[in-house]
């Protein structure tokens, strides 16, 4: 995070005794370590801890490296700590994302969200129409997966009654999905990967939009052209959706109100932390006024009191909340975790941080960055080299987040030895690491989304539009020299 990282920790440790080969082992050996244990044993329930683990065994391996090369077990365990410090920003605000998912849930803001984005499907527009109602509630939650499995669900069930294949419903539902997922700051991936590069959250979401804006609006065109060659029959029926949503809570522009704030104070760049606490604060005081029952229920009281508001505005922020409607697809999409729901990405970035420290104090990174930077002479060549490093985690590690993990802790070093600013690592991670994961059928997320849809990984490969676009944009951007934003000297 900005502000955060110490003199220290940006300095480059380097180790003349340690050669490129010792500085891969541990990479080499994590690698290895995660696709056993995701393709072979855990599959989906890898990031439960296991993978967490396998982090702390690789920074064991740096670590007999490192004393094998006269580094001492002090040394390591001060560049780790000073790793784990520069993130403390990071997880305080993945803390208070929590918390804002919870009283934006128990609002009726987010299911506000969905109930209007529902109402804009038409037939000829469908496939465009499915993109922006995904990506609308995956901005709302954060979460791609919970998106595809419920509205996604009922999309493809409303493509199949229009004569749609389900591989293009799919793809559209994907594609929106994705874009929300990356342009979310409630997203877990959101938060990790300017983690991972030394960036702040809220400048990683602008810098993205550069890249991912016309590559969404791209997707969007191919998809109204698609929309208009195809024969759609009937007509799409979304009102028990509606009516689920709308018995459930009270649906209500003015909810947006809360929203309006927290981005104008985003926008008159207030800092992140205060931008979402009162995003959160605001939330919680919209829910006792606009849903008392759904706060009553949340705590667990029959009565509206002083206490009883409190104890359900505070389940929320903390704990998980759930919400239950008439409509079984809905239900999923109307939990969230709080606070507490944010631990396991906690969890994996101090994991992570353990990792690179180690790597970093035997002079490991050091050593790999240079290498990279040998190989990659060229600016393009440094986004190219992070572009398919993350593609071959994603094939080999199996998981989106050790797709931006490891790569960002490898390559941080070398973008800053190039003066590039963290802006540029964290969204390459994330336009070829987070959105192509879906695109691998042995990846957690492609094995995940084509499950929950009932649609192959190669049926909707090819209308996965936004998934498949995104590298190729990041990378003509850095040929073509597009905003690609230097380190501000101090």
């Amino acid at each position: 995070m900005e502000g955060n990282n110490s003199s220290k920790n940006t300095e480059v440790i380097k180790n003349k005794e340690l050669n490129i080969w010792e500085a891969l082992i541990p990479v080499f050996a994590l690698v290895a370590m995660l696709f056993y244990n995701v393709f072979f044993v855990y599959g989906d329930d890898a990031l439960s801890g296991s993978n967490q683990f396998i982090l702390v065994m690789g920074a064991a391996i740096a670590a007999i490296i490192g004393f094998r090369n006269k580094v001492s077990y002090q040394k390591m365990m001060d560049e780790v700590a000073e790793n784990i410090k520069s993130t403390s920003g990071a997880i305080l605000i993945l803390l208070m994302v929590g918390a804002l998912a919870g009283t934006w849930l128990i609002s009726g803001i987010i299911p506000s969200m969905i109930y209007y984005g529902l109402q804009i499907l038409n037939p000829t527009i469908f496939l465009a129409a499915s993109v922006v109602i995904c990506a609308i509630i995956s901005i709302a939650t954060g979460s791609s997966w919970t998106t595809s499995a419920t509205v996604g669900i009922a999309l493809i069930g409303i493509g199949n009654t229009l004569g749609i294949s389900a591989g293009m419903t799919a793809g559209a539902v994907l594609s929106g999905a994705y874009f929300g997922d990356k342009m979310s700051p409630l997203s877990d991936t959101t938060n990790l990967a300017p983690t991972m590069a030394g960036g702040e959250l809220f400048a990683h979401i602008k810098y993205m939009a550069i890249t991912t804006i016309p590559t969404i609006l791209v997707t969007l065109l191919v998809f109204v052209i698609i929309g208009f060659s195809i024969e759609t029959t009937g007509s799409p029926d979304v009102s028990d959706k509606l009516v689920a949503i709308d018995d459930a809570f009270n649906i209500s522009p003015w909810l947006f109100v809360v929203p309006a704030i927290v981005i104008f104070l985003i926008v008159k760049k207030t800092p992140p932390l205060i931008a979402l606490l009162a995003g959160t604060l605001l939330a919680g005081v919209a829910a006792i006024i606009a849903q008392p029952e759904i706060v009553l229920n949340v705590a667990g009281e029959t009565e509206l009191t002083a206490n009883s508001a409190y104890k359900g505005v505070m389940n929320a922020i903390t704990t998980d909340s759930a919400v239950v409607t008439k409509s079984k697809e809905l239900n999923d999409l109307f939990t969230a975790g709080g606070m507490y729901g944010m631990l396991g990405t906690i969890w994996l970035i101090i994991c992570a941080m353990v990792f690179g420290g180690v790597m970093d104090a035997i002079g490991a990174l050091s050593r790999i960055s240079g290498a990279l930077l040998s190989l990659a002479s060229s600016v393009f060549g440094l986004f190219a080299s992070t572009v398919a490093s993350c593609l071959a985690l994603n094939v080999t590690a199996s998981d989106q987040y050790l797709a931006i993990v490891v790569p960002g802790k490898m390559f941080k070093k070398a973008y800053e030895d190039k003066g590039l600013a963290p802006e540029n690592l964290s969204r390459t991670l994330e336009d070829s690491g987070t959105v192509t994961s879906v695109l691998i059928p042995w990846n957690t997320c492609g094995a995940y989304q084509s499950g929950v849809l009932g649609v192959g990984v190669g049926e909707y490969f090819v209308y996965a539009i936004f998934n498949w676009l995104s590298p190729f944009t990041t990378l003509l951007f850095a040929a073509l020299n597009i905003k690609i934003k230097q380190l501000k000297k101090k």
